[in-house]
């Protein structure tokens, strides 16, 4: 039995890019572009009334902004968060951190070729994140003192402390650093497959939906910084 097609909203208010997009998603035999949106508010709109599985948000939108809708849809307290792949540039990509902690699943950015932008989208529909450890390394460098955290996050970060072992806060650390599940393997002498268990271990014991809202909260409390 052939698994039902990934359903596509695109949000971008460029309509040679949205068009572009519907191109590139169509096209595939496993994808269907179920809708789109040239703004943030009706990004929201056809995201509830057709409840597709992975949206491809713009941050640049107006009315309301990606990272708005991106927190209306899949944000902290949301009941049923929605699937985001956020696309950028290199030139506003001061956002893109804010748009992470708003509950995007992940990023690319605009100039990416379309088989990493398909690639990208099959990622996050089976429930994966999409944050490359090349770009993670980028957010970290351009953003050390925003990631500090503050006074009020010693608290959280002892938290984190008790509920981790040792070994699951020394992964924490390399997947915050921007390692992939290899290279932390490398690192630290155990198997890739071992990784793989060590990671989801810490997503469930921190109620964390994936890679990215780890990496979000290790910097956030303070478990590492960026000049680290």
């Amino acid at each position: 039995m052939t698994d039902p097609p990934i359903r596509v909203l695109i949000c971008e208010d460029q309509a040679l890019v949205r068009a572009g997009y519907i191109t590139i998603f169509s096209a595939q035999p496993d994808m269907e572009v179920v809708g789109e949106a040239a703004d943030g508010r009706a990004a929201v709109e056809a995201a509830r009334l057709l409840g597709p599985d992975v949206i491809v948000m713009d941050i640049r939108m107006p009315i309301v902004d990606g990272i708005e809708a991106t927190r209306r849809l899949a944000g902290p307290g949301t009941e049923d968060p929605a699937k985001v792949l956020v696309v950028t540039t290199f030139n506003v990509d001061e956002y893109v951190y804010e748009a992470l902690k708003a509950g995007a699943s992940g990023f690319l950015l605009k100039d990416a070729p379309p088989a990493e932008l398909v690639n990208g989208v099959r990622t996050i529909a089976r429930g994966d994140s999409l944050l490359a450890p090349a770009v993670t390394r980028t957010l970290i460098g351009h953003f050390a003192e925003r990631l500090r955290p503050a006074d009020t996050s010693r608290p959280a970060r002892d938290e984190i402390v008790r509920t981790l072992t040792p070994r699951e806060l020394e992964v924490l650390e390399q997947i915050a650093g921007g390692l992939s599940n290899a290279e932390i393997a490398e690192k630290l002498f155990i198997t890739a497959e071992t990784v793989k268990t060590y990671v989801s271990r810490i997503l469930a014991k921190l109620e964390l939906r994936d890679r990215v809202q780890a990496v979000v909260l290790a910097y956030r409390v303070g478990l590492v910084s960026g000049t680290d």
